[in-house]
């Protein structure tokens, strides 16, 4: 048998002398970081300020909305002696399981309030509890702006 001729070791000489590159740069990263980053504000090392928001000029119903949004939040809250659940139906018809629902308020009648809106004709209820809770308007159609108005006028 001949004697077997080894490869020169060039190949894995430069992944090691790549792979020393590589950590001498991170570290040197690291130790030596730049007095001056413009990231700095998210750490507190830097000491400064965050930089500011643009400024925008808001129009007069964003600036009355922002105080009225102010007041609101700054307001205490005002309890209600009798507080109720408003529940609001929106229907293409007459409004499903009413009975199922006369059940489910029975025993509840000053802690809740119902609003019914049904698109269609003026419908019969099967339950006194809906009866004179009817909000009506204009044609409502899925998906259009009218049911977006629909729900308006319940939320009023």
């Amino acid at each position: 048998m001949a004697p077997r001729n080894r490869t020169s070791s060039r190949r894995p000489l430069w992944v090691i002398v790549l792979i020393a590159f590589v950590c001498a740069i991170v570290t040197g990263a690291y130790l030596y970081k730049p007095q001056h980053y413009t990231g700095c504000y998210l750490s507190n090392s830097c000491g400064s300020q965050p930089p500011l928001e643009p400024v925008r000029v808001y129009t007069d119903d964003e600036i009355a909305a922002r105080a009225v949004m102010r007041d609101l939040v700054l307001s205490q809250p005002v309890q209600s002696k009798n507080p109720k659940i408003a529940f609001m139906f929106l229907t293409p018809s007459s409004l499903p399981f009413e009975k199922l629902w006369e059940k489910f308020f029975m025993g509840h009648e000053d802690r809740y309030t119902i609003y019914v809106h049904a698109s269609r004709e003026k419908t019969v209820h099967a339950s006194p509890i809906f009866a004179g809770r009817d909000i009506r308007s204009e044609k409502v159609v899925w998906g259009t702006v009218t049911m977006i108005d629909a729900e308006r006028r319940l939320l009023a």
